[in-house]
């Protein structure tokens, strides 16, 4: 998964430097969600209770969960969420085996963590949506063996491989939405003046558009939809291309490249803009009055 390493990085909170890392992870969302679209919708892996192997376990979340819950502690155990660009799903974690690293301060102090939001819109919102092709390709071949009815739909048993996928796919859309506080950080030490006001008589939508860019957000857009088109499919000798340099669908596409870029405008866009502007809003959580001045004017290095 695409990073920064803090320990060697002159400047973190570059802004050039950011929109590589998030440039990056682009391709490593787009290819985890190929990969979890061959898989059908698997809807028990997401429902909490329902099998009886993870209640003798004395675990009553979801497959995915305990999924997350396995893996983030192994992660953990390694100093994972250490790094001031992580952030798990899963809480009670057990500490580090390793001693700390000794991080830069990059971000202000701060507990903002959106993963139970991007969970619950994977699992509700853009699973079923990726997997519909698998899932209509499962029904149709079981049909073809005489099972019908609610056997026929959504569930080919692949807990293990979906699951896996799943959790490559939502640690990479939570270390994109976290960046977020980055781009906020970088933004308000370069002008702390255009932020402080709306932040001290909070005002979300002046603060909100401080940080957006539409232009920014339309080019984002335009590049994941070429980007999902050419990877959705395997390019050939006699591969049409299109004006605008995208190679032209066809029915063997590998995934819904309108639901990848639907992802980002409707969930993973929305999201980072409420993480940045939560974390400006606590920007100045702590500061004394004349520290807040000299930050106003420039003159502080808090």
């Amino acid at each position: 998964m695409q990073s920064q390493n803090f320990m060697l990085v002159e400047d973190p909170l570059s802004l050039e430097r950011i929109r590589s890392v998030l440039i990056r992870l682009e391709d490593t969302i787009i290819f985890s969600l190929i990969e979890r679209a061959q898989f059908a919708h698997n809807p028990r892996i997401y429902q909490r209770g329902v099998f009886q192997e993870l209640k003798d376990l004395g675990f009553n979340g979801s497959w995915l969960e305990w999924f997350l819950k396995e893996t983030e502690t192994f992660h953990a155990k390694a100093r994972r969420y250490t790094s001031p660009d992580e952030y798990p799903f899963t809480s009670d974690l057990p500490k580090p085996v390793l001693p700390p690293l000794s991080f830069p301060e990059i971000l202000y102090p701060n507990n903002i963590n959106a993963s139970p939001s991007i969970l619950s819109f994977y699992t509700r919102a853009i699973v079923p949506r990726i997997t519909r092709r698998a899932t209509l390709a499962l029904s149709t071949l079981k049909r073809a063996n005489g099972i019908v009815g609610d056997e026929e739909f959504e569930d080919d048993g692949n807990y293990g491989s979906a699951a896996t996928i799943d959790v490559e796919v939502v640690q990479a859309i939570s270390k994109r939405v976290h960046y977020g506080k980055f781009v906020s950080e970088s933004k308000f030490i370069e002008n702390p003046a255009a932020f402080i006001p709306h932040i001290q008589k909070p005002n979300r939508q002046a603060l909100e558009d401080l940080i957006t860019k539409p232009e920014v957000e339309r080019k984002l857009l335009l590049r994941l939809q070429k980007k999902a088109a050419t990877y959705a499919q395997d390019i050939g000798l006699d591969t049409e291309i299109l004006p605008n340099g995208s190679p032209k669908l066809n029915d063997t596409a590998k995934i819904d490249v309108d639901g990848v870029v639907d992802l980002y405008e409707s969930y993973i866009i929305p999201l980072t803009k409420e993480v940045e502007v939560e974390y400006l809003l606590h920007r100045l959580d702590g500061l004394m009055d004349d520290e807040i001045v000299k930050l106003a004017k420039g003159t502080a290095s808090t």
